[in-house]
């Protein structure tokens, strides 16, 4: 008996401390009206939760007498004790907007703002600030959803409405996703972060990408949102050092929150087309501390693919520090006639700051999910969500998560593929007819035809055809099968090849690959043109630019990551090549001025062969290291994030001579390095890459095996980083030692966004030199300057041979794929 008392008396206050008090309610303003996610916490701690876009909340608190804090941007906090007696507790409250004032303040018509000395104070303690938390920890929650306001009806065919499950108005919910992580920050910009819970409307075997990271965005930073996308260049905060070159503010009135003098100013671009923002910031009087913000940036901001990005930040006090207590970003657009607005709203709690993390506590891995993390039932959502539902995402989650558990099932998923897999005729000549079968997890994907005839001067008239089988495995394994054939109606040559990858180990990049067949391929492996504008030149201006060669080879390689950010390589080739000569001088250009050169670059009026017909064996080891590699771990796979450091790559090439008959006997050693899109803030982004390489042993070596260069010799070509503009494509490749470097700045709109007439177009400026030095090119060099769009672009340049002028003239580029 004694021992039972003191079991019941052991176990009193766990179940005292263990119990659990639910209070919700609604955060409306005077007149009646939602206010949206405000921030509830209790006060003196980071424990918190956040209301919904209706202002409806729900917090869970483990003692009986919590007093909960009710704070917005633009309205008082209140701050209300309870007794509880009952396990759940509905609490509706009205905020009161607060009232700025400028009663106490006297402003003369010649007299500075006000503002401009809150500023200035406020700007002198950013630093001091910014400096103050090194690193912390918190639980975060993201929420992102995106609504589709209107559609056109169609798009490439398909119903608009069936297609992505919208109402009779073409408008609903596209995405609506919810996550929760435990995220450690340490300043400048080391990041932990594993997600505890993922959901995503409709998707139940899949993972929200919502990082936690993304959301960083600290406006006691010189220049925010960087890398993020939304334009190539990053944005002025309104506390920078140099703000008052950017900004104009004015004090709205003052207030008083919980004994402190709030400032209310508001933000004001002195240029419009600069990278600023506008909007409201709420700065404390005699501290001079960011108590809160709402910025928004427009269009004239040269942000891309969106209208306006609404940018809200509140604070939570956690003595002696202020953090954000939740961020939210909303956005609207519209994109070829679709309408669309949406959010993404992260919410912070439970922070420890400045401690002592071990050594090692950050690595490269950016984010964890594990296979666990999307399996939490509703019940637990229910109890652990910090932001209700609306009812508009409830039913959004009811019917889509319905709709996926019925596309599991085989009998939905066979009447699915009836209807899509369903072949008709301009599937296969005009897009790509494709045959799936979901429930095995497999495809075929039939090329299609309009894009696979071709007219070369060699082969005349073409058709390069394949197919392309793929299987998925549920760890992430795949494999990929396609075969292709190629005919030449002019040289009446049938040449067929198979190709296949198997992707044994997705998280260490282990694959394994095997090619086998023959293949008309370009003389300069680094590519000249794609066949399309090959035959656009041929046909339209009787220029047959690129040179081909028949090669008949097996080819073994595989691949494999040693250590994170070291991946390594090893192929081997045995090759049977043949020289080719030209059988049609076909165009529809009849012009007596110009006239078609033979296959022979280094012959351009014989028929001669390059090379001789022979065998060759290769190997060709590659190793390419990533410095500073980070990467998301998700279930069986790495997804890899781009380093702000230069990819350093090794490579080395021997033909052997003798083995399989083979007549190569070579050694070639190349390194490389490269990076691209390193950031200058306000000035753009610089990309460079170098490589230098030597043939150590040259002894036997035909001209398909020379080093070569990605030149070029026409006016219109797609951008490439080591693409020069005006180099020959064929001339100057090499069998002996090289050096070569290509560097390109864009200044991303810096001077394009101050001309009235050229702002609009969103143009941006490029420079770039390129050069090449080898034996029989000496000190080749390039110099362009241009402007480009994102799908189109022009530049004027010029080349020289040393201190020489040879050439200059305009280049346009386009990225389009064909």
């Amino acid at each position: 008996m004694k021992i039972r008392l003191l079991f019941l008396l052991f176990l009193l206050p766990i179940s005292i401390f263990g119990q659990s008090y639910t209070i919700s309610g609604q955060i409306t303003d005077t007149d009646g009206t939602p206010i949206p996610f405000v921030s509830v916490f209790v006060k003196g701690s980071s424990t918190g939760v956040s209301a919904n876009v209706e202002g409806k909340y729900l917090i869970k608190v483990r003692m009986t007498d919590p007093i909960l804090v009710f704070s917005a941007i633009g309205y008082k906090s209140e701050q209300v004790p309870f007794k509880l007696v009952n396990e759940q507790l509905i609490f509706n409250t009205k905020l009161q907007p607060e009232a700025y004032t400028l009663q106490d303040v006297v402003i003369s018509v010649q007299a500075e703002d006000p503002a401009y000395r809150i500023m200035r104070a406020a700007i002198k303690k950013r630093r001091s600030y910014y400096n103050e938390v090194k690193n912390y920890t918190a639980d975060v929650y993201i929420k992102g959803m995106q609504k589709l306001l209107a559609a056109p009806k169609k798009i490439l065919g398909r119903d608009v409405q069936k297609t992505l499950l919208l109402d009779s108005n073409r408008s609903g919910i596209l995405y609506l996703s919810e996550s929760q992580s435990k995220f450690s920050f340490q300043k400048p910009n080391q990041v932990k972060e594993e997600m505890i819970s993922s959901k995503v409307s409709g998707r139940n075997n899949t993972f929200s990408f919502n990082k936690a990271s993304d959301m960083l965005v600290d406006f006691q930073e010189n220049l925010v949102l960087k890398h993020t996308g939304l334009s190539s260049r990053a944005f002025v905060s309104p506390l920078a050092d140099n703000a008052l070159f950017y900004y104009q503010y004015k004090l709205l009135g003052k207030t008083e929150e919980n004994g402190q003098i709030i400032n209310k100013i508001q933000v004001i671009p002195k240029r419009k087309n600069d990278p600023v923002f506008s909007g409201t910031l709420y700065i404390a009087e005699d501290s001079w501390r960011l108590m809160g913000l709402n910025l928004y940036l427009t269009k004239e901001s040269g942000i891309n693919f969106i209208d306006t990005l609404h940018i809200s930040q509140n604070y939570v006090d956690i003595k002696p520090f202020y953090m954000p207590a939740n961020l939210r970003f909303e956005f609207k657009g519209n994109l070829f006639g679709f309408k669309f607005k949406g959010f993404f709203v992260a919410f912070y709690s439970n922070y420890q700051i400045n401690q002592l993390l071990r050594k090692g506590y950050f690595g490269p891995e950016l984010l964890k999910i594990n296979d666990t993390v999307n399996r939490k039932d509703s019940t637990y959502w229910a109890n652990n969500r910090p932001i209700p539902l609306t009812e508009e995402e409830k039913n959004d989650y009811h019917k889509k998560d319905s709709i996926a558990l019925l596309r599991q099932q085989k009998p939905y998923l066979d009447s699915l593929e009836r209807a899509n897999n369903k072949f008709t005729l301009s599937k296969l000549l005009l897009t790509a007819y494709q045959h799936n079968d979901r429930f095995n997890r497999r495809s075929f994907t039939f090329d299609p035809i309009i894009l696979s005839l071709f007219y070369n001067t060699v082969e005349g008239a073409g058709l390069k055809y394949g197919i392309t089988y793929r299987k998925r495995y549920e760890d992430r394994r795949s494999l990929m099968i396609r075969p292709e054939m190629r005919y030449g109606f002019a040289n009446h040559l049938l040449s067929a090849n198979l190709k296949s990858t198997y992707v044994y180990r997705p998280a260490k990049r282990g694959s394994f690959s095997l090619a086998i067949g023959s293949e008309v391929l370009d003389l300069n492996d680094q590519g000249t043109m794609s066949l399309f504008s090959n035959s656009l030149n041929a046909l339209i201006y009787k220029r047959n630019y690129p040179k081909f060669y028949l090669k008949n080879s097996i080819a073994l390689a595989s691949g494999y990551e040693l250590i994170n950010g070291l991946q390594a390589s090893v192929k081997f080739e045995f090759a049977a090549n043949k020289s080719m000569h030209n059988h049609s001088l076909f165009s529809f250009r009849k012009d007596t001025t110009r006239w078609f050169t033979s296959n022979n670059p280094f012959d351009p009026l014989n028929n001669t062969a390059l090379f001789p017909n022979y065998k060759s064996s290769a190997i060709q080891l590659n190793l390419v290291y990533n410095f500073g590699q980070q990467f998301i771990t998700v279930p069986n796979n790495k997804i890899y994030i781009p380093s702000k450091y230069p990819q350093l790559s090794l490579q080395y090439r021997k033909g052997i001579k003798g083995f399989l008959a083979s007549q190569s006997d070579y050694d070639f050693i190349q390194l490389a390095i490269k990076k691209e899109g390193i950031h200058f803030g306000l000035w753009g982004n610089s990309s460079f890459a170098m490589s230098a390489g030597k043939f150590l042993n040259n002894k036997q070596l035909y001209y398909p095996d020379y080093q070569h260069f990605s030149g070029n010799n026409a006016a219109f070509f797609p951008p490439s980083l080591s693409k020069f503009q005006y180099l020959d494509f064929y001339q100057y490749s090499t069998a002996q030692a090289y050096f070569e470097a290509h560097y390109e700045h864009n200044f991303s709109g810096f001077i394009t966004n101050k001309i009235p007439l050229l702002r609009k177009l969103k143009l941006q400026e490029r420079i770039g030199i390129n050069y090449l030095d080898q034996p029989l090119k000496p000190h080749y060099s390039e110099v362009y300057f241009g402007l480009h769009h994102l799908l189109f672009g022009f530049s004027y340049g010029f080349a020289f041979d040393g201190n020489k002028e040879i050439t200059r003239g305009l280049r346009y580029t386009y990225k389009l794929s064909f």
